[in-house]
């Protein structure tokens, strides 16, 4: 199987070039472009991830309902709806929340976030992801810095309820 190209993108999403996705991971200083969709139920809980143990990236931790990279000339919105089935199996509506940088020593990504409203009918990545579970906010803030979450999705909750005014909006 070919190897991911990625887009090299500044902080406003402008494509500066193309890369190797081994090139971009394991250098902070280019920025390349993933989507996250939050996905909650009625309850307002949230959808997690457990990520495989085979991933080179949080491998065993709990990330974001669905998380992926943007391919090369392909929209924010497609990736994250093309990620949605990918990952769990599920068509859903969403709706753009907003972006922002996450860095850490490993990468840099220009995240755009979108929100969907999903219960049931997940038909999950065995190959990407080990285990799905809704969980209250009030779980996760427990679980802030204890390090069962991913860094990226520690950035993302804490940004989710910053932007929310700190209410769970779904």
């Amino acid at each position: 199987m070919a190897e991911e190209l990625l887009e090299i993108v500044n902080e406003r999403g402008d494509v500066l070039g193309i890369a190797l996705r081994s090139e971009i991971h394991g250098n902070p200083s280019l920025i390349h472009r993933v989507v996250h969709v939050l996905v909650f139920n009625s309850k307002g809980e949230l959808l997690l991830q457990k990520r495989s143990m085979d991933k080179d990236v949080a491998a065993g931790k709990w990330d974001t309902s669905v998380g992926g990279h943007v391919d090369p000339g392909e929209a924010p919105e497609l990736a994250a709806r093309r990620e949605m089935l990918e990952e769990l199996g599920v068509e859903a509506d969403i709706r753009f929340l907003y972006s922002y940088i996450h860095s850490n020593p490993y990468e840099t990504e220009l995240v755009n976030t979108y929100h969907a409203l999903c219960s049931d009918g997940f038909r999950f990545n065995a190959e990407e992801i080990d285990e799905l579970r809704f969980w209250s906010i009030g779980d996760i803030k427990t679980a802030l810095g204890n390090g069962m979450l991913s860094d990226n999705f520690e950035h993302e909750i804490k940004t989710y309820l910053l932007e929310s005014g700190g209410k769970t909006v779904y």
